[in-house]
């Protein structure tokens, strides 16, 4: 029997590349090409799940591409391009159904009849054996490949490299094109079979990447393997804030780069758009039409409250196109093992964060052992809960102990007068007196700021794990936002009475009601942002993050946990 070579080690491996595209199926950037070889999580990142994120290098890029983006000259049909023919074509777009692929091409020269694509990259030609990395190598190749789809002779292409000002020749060799053709069926499969690749593995790529802090590399790996701690990647500092605007009839608009504030047409305010990461808005507040565009094609949020500060809603642009996230969260939240497993892990962590708390900011000479120790015995229940009825009863009972205690952790002031900070119980439809006005009011901007946290990552903030859905409320920021109920909001209310922010002067009752007054609101506020932004050590990652870029981290890792990235879905508990 003739040897067919199957056991040859040199024989080269048989590409099977796709059929070609039919009926509304999406061509796919050459771009995701050049991700792909660079990292396949990566490019599933960004083409199935939506995901963007600019960093220095990206911002640069587009910067040193504005030449080649503005079209110029013109490419003429294959058949039409005569031998004599020289000319230049830049921002070229073509596709090709066989392939699947769309491209941009920077520039196309022609001479003596062959055409040859140039890139343009940001940066210094690289010392490496062929002079370009492979990723780019192939993005350029996959440009060569549209070109002869439409009839052109295309033998190689060429980088140009800004900084360095030098031009590489990349000859479109049997080898190039062979990782070419398996780097589109690679990418190809791995976007119709819906599953994302697994993380680098302590790669000197993660640090540098754009996406560092929505792949979570490490701390994806660490989850599986918890013997290696990850690196702080996730925790990039981000300098853009909320902007509040509360003041009666007041309007907001564009002017230039800036967000201008003005009430009865006289300016009051303005703050820079890069600097804006929400617009929050309280009350009868007007948005012109041209700065409403302009947020939306940010990705900026608007947040709408009463003028009393209740959550009613936001608005934001075309939404987050990860429709493969919200699958998975609706999937599983009609699954009841799910929705209990989730549940129990969210009120175990607000148990004990509640405890802590109170351990830490007890005013009395001596700790509350037996408090505490309820408290621990009821996040142990938590975790063992049969049923999600079981679970709201021990958060109940739980609550009840922590809310007994509340007054403990107060300052006492004399000649405080009749709405003194005295604290007795929890109520809230109305609050009743400053301190539970106080908690009402953070405990809606904590909602506020996890639905739109949950947004921007990609979920539907409206269905829940363990709050059920009800008509106008969002489910999963409610179910989230129960570990950092003592964290964020309880503590930001205790130090904002305790170190006289707020004063009982700051309040008015009406009815039965107290609520907090214009100024007292804006101090309020500023002390909520303050704590957002507080920097603790993340016990299980051990890196620092603030408690802003913490909501982000942990509804990623929730993410990550419906769609089977990760074996649990771990809550944060301080220490």
């Amino acid at each position: 029997m003739a040897d067919n070579g199957a056991h040859d080690p040199t024989q080269a491996e048989l590409a099977l590349p796709f059929p070609e595209l039919t009926g509304d199926q999406p061509l796919m950037p050459v771009r995701m090409v050049n991700e792909y070889q660079y990292c396949p999580r990566l490019s599933y990142l960004e083409w199935v799940q939506g995901e963007w994120a600019d960093s220095a290098d990206t911002v640069d890029g587009r910067h040193k591409h504005r030449r080649v983006d503005k079209p110029a000259g013109r490419l003429p049909a294959a058949g039409e391009l005569d031998e004599d023919d020289q000319l230049h074509a830049r921002s070229v777009t073509l596709s090709s159904n066989r392939l699947g692929l769309i491209a941009k091409l920077d520039l196309i020269e022609a001479e003596d009849g062959i055409v040859t694509p140039v890139d343009y990259k940001r940066g210094r030609r690289p010392h490496v054996a062929r002079g370009v990395y492979d990723p780019e190598r192939v993005q350029l190749c996959a440009q060569g490949m549209i070109l002869r789809e439409h009839g052109y002779r295309c033998e190689e292409g060429a980088i140009w490299y800004v900084e360095s000002r030098e031009r590489v020749r990349v000859p479109f060799d049997d080898e190039l094109q062979t990782l070419t053709i398996n780097a589109i069926s690679g990418l190809r499969l791995m976007a119709e079979g819906g599953h994302m690749p697994p993380p680098l593995e302590d790669s000197p790529k993660c640090p540098r990447c754009s996406l560092v802090g929505i792949c979570l590399p490490d701390e994806v790996r660490y989850l599986h393997q918890p013997d290696i701690a990850p690196r702080p990647l996730a925790v990039a500092r981000d300098e853009a804030l909320p902007v509040y605007v509360q003041a009666h009839r007041a309007k907001v608009a564009k002017s230039g780069e800036n967000l201008e504030i003005s009430i009865d047409d006289k300016k009051v305010q303005s703050a820079r758009l890069i600097d804006t990461s929400q617009l929050v808005l309280m009350g009868n507040v007007y948005v012109t039409t041209p700065c409403l565009h302009e947020l939306m094609k940010r990705g900026i949020p608007i947040t709408w409250h009463s003028y009393g500060g209740w959550f009613i809603g936001h608005t934001q642009g075309t939404g987050h196109n990860n429709v493969e996230l919200r699958t998975a969260q609706y999937r599983a939240s009609f699954e009841e093992h799910t929705c209990l497993h989730i549940a129990r892990v969210l009120i175990r962590a607000k148990i004990l964060n509640a405890r802590t708390f109170l351990r830490r900011n007890w005013r009395g000479d001596e700790k509350p052992r037996e408090l505490l120790d309820g408290l621990r015995l009821d996040a142990r229940k938590a975790a063992r809960a049969a049923t999600l009825q079981e679970l709201l009863g021990i958060e109940g009972a739980a609550a009840a102990r922590y809310f007994g205690a509340f007054g403990q952790m107060l300052k006492r002031r004399e000649g405080e007068g009749e709405l003194a900070f005295d604290f007795h119980k929890r109520n809230r439809r109305p609050p009743s007196d400053p301190v539970n006005a106080l908690l009402s009011y953070a405990y809606s901007l904590l909602t506020r700021s996890w639905t739109v946290t949950l947004s921007a990552v990609g979920f539907d903030p409206y269905r829940g794990f363990y709050h059920q859905p009800r008509y106008g409320r969002p489910a999963l920021a409610l179910d989230l936002m129960e570990a950092y109920r003592p964290l964020i909001a309880d503590s930001c209310v205790v130090q904002a009475i305790n170190n006289g922010e707020v004063r009982p002067s700051d309040f008015v009752s009406a009815a039965g009601s107290v609520n907090l007054t214009s100024d007292g609101r804006k101090r309020f506020i500023a002390a909520f942002e303050r704590r957002m932004s507080h920097e603790i050590t993340h016990p299980l990652f051990g890196y620092k993050v603030s408690y802003r870029r913490l909501l982000e981290i942990q509804a990623r890792l929730l993410g990550r946990y419906l769609l089977g990235d990760i074996p649990e879905y771990i809550e944060f508990t301080t220490r």
